[in-house]
């Protein structure tokens, strides 16, 4: 999928505008979050009567803390409804600069945060800000849609890191570097991982350091899942020396604090490129809504029993899921270490990911994502978002369960290979 989509791109710049009024190529480089395409057909068949387990989107089913609903609602009835500083609010900056400085062990400067509308900003003014036509960016595979999509919309070229179950879905450091070229500006890291809840051991966070002070290279470390760890203790590349003055860390509200809709993120820039990354938010969003703002500042003051609590619940979800997979004919579920989803190998099914994922949600009612919308390197697995009940879970099983004891005909070529 991410070569064809690699040999469109290049092809899409040489071609020719049939009229005047034609969109420019780069507008079709841009490609959609397949979560969304599998929600929307699986609404389109509630819509129908039938009854369908949503387990393709990542969102926490637990609902905003209390608390931090009433501080946007206090901040609504005070009349915090205008523009607000282009990189956010002073409280929230410095508020996020104290968390990051405690949590990740580096010193953080209340200017280096830039607060945006969602963190996917972040991933789109950092791709821009340091590639473009001619550059490199190596990105994982399997990984978060948005890299490839949002790399290939700025002209530069994706170069995939494979992901392997076998090593944990760590990568392999000889063919790191065998990606590096003269031409690699940027590279990004997600851990704990989306889609497979892998992450890093601290001698792979050193060979990514090496070669970005060797080369000169920027990092985009995408954190969002940082309370989403299930063993040993979160790190952050920035931690290590001299990494801090050239990562930028994406963040956000929407998975911690299950405030997806609120749309609030953050970036922590370095220093000396602060002023870049406002002048996208000043272009693009003006600011994030100011009484938001006041939400998330909440939720980094407030409390945090509720982000432990959810933490613990999916724990208990992960090790249900992985457990019940693992039974299943066909699949092969190692334990997430982080995240809140679990990626099973379904090989031994002998169907592709995209036919096994639109039967499961076709005949079985379970909406889950074809390990191939992340990339080439999913091919042969099945994204479950445990991010759901319980009971929901148990339901999904049972209808796992029940499809795959019905006695299904052998794979044609054709499913085989996802045609």
């Amino acid at each position: 999928m991410g070569e064809e989509r690699e040999r469109e791109r290049e092809g899409e710049q040489e071609r020719e505008y049939p009229s005047p009024m034609d969109l420019h190529p780069r507008a079709r480089r841009l490609w959609t979050e397949s979560a969304f395409q599998v929600l929307a057909r699986a609404r389109q068949l509630e819509a129908e009567g039938r009854d369908i387990v949503h387990l393709e989107i990542g969102q926490p089913d637990f609902p905003t803390a209390p608390n931090i609903v009433e501080a946007a609602a206090r901040a609504l009835r005070d009349g915090k409804t205008g523009y607000g500083p282009a990189p956010g609010i002073p409280e929230l900056r410095e508020a996020i600069a104290e968390d990051v400085s405690r949590r990740r062990g580096i010193r953080v400067k209340a200017s280096q945060v830039i607060v945006t509308p969602g963190a996917k900003a972040i991933i789109f003014y950092t791709v821009n800000a340091f590639a473009g036509r001619g550059d490199e960016v190596i990105y994982p595979d399997p990984g978060f849609p948005m890299y490839s999509s949002l790399i290939a919309h700025s002209g530069a070229k994706g170069v995939p890191l494979v992901l392997r179950e076998g090593t944990g879905f760590r990568f392999d450091p000889d063919e790191f570097r065998s990606k590096l070229t003269e031409r690699t500006k940027l590279i990004i890291v997600n851990y704990p991982h989306n889609p497979t809840g892998g992450t890093l051991a601290p001698e792979d966070f050193a060979v990514i350091a090496e070669e970005a002070e060797r080369r000169d290279l920027a990092v985009l470390a995408d954190e969002i899942y940082k309370d989403f760890l299930y063993e040993g203790e979160f790190a952050s590349i920035a931690a290590l020396p001299g990494m801090d003055r050239r990562t930028v860390i994406l963040d956000g509200f929407s998975k911690s604090y299950s405030m997806t809709g609120w749309r609030v993120g953050f970036g922590i820039v370095p220093e000396r490129f602060a002023s870049a990354y406002e002048l996208y938010n000043v272009n693009i969003a003006s600011c994030t809504a100011t009484f938001n703002q006041y939400g998330a500042l909440e939720a980094v003051r407030g409390p945090q029993d509720p982000v432990r609590a959810m933490v613990r619940e999916f724990r208990k979800r992960r090790d249900y899921l992985v457990a019940e997979l693992s039974k299943i004919p066909g699949f092969r579920c190692a334990p997430p270490a982080g995240a809140f989803y679990a990626f099973p190998s379904i090989q031994g099914s002998g169907l592709a990911s995209s036919v096994l994922a639109t039967q499961l949600l076709d005949e079985a009612g379970v909406a889950v994502l074809s390990g191939n919308s992340f990339g080439p390197g999913g091919e042969g697995y099945l994204r479950f978002s445990y991010a759901s009940s319980l009971a929901n879970l148990e339901k999904a099983v049972t209808r796992l369960k029940e499809h795959f004891t019905k006695g299904q005909a052998p794979a044609t070529a054709s499913e085989r290979k996802g045609s």
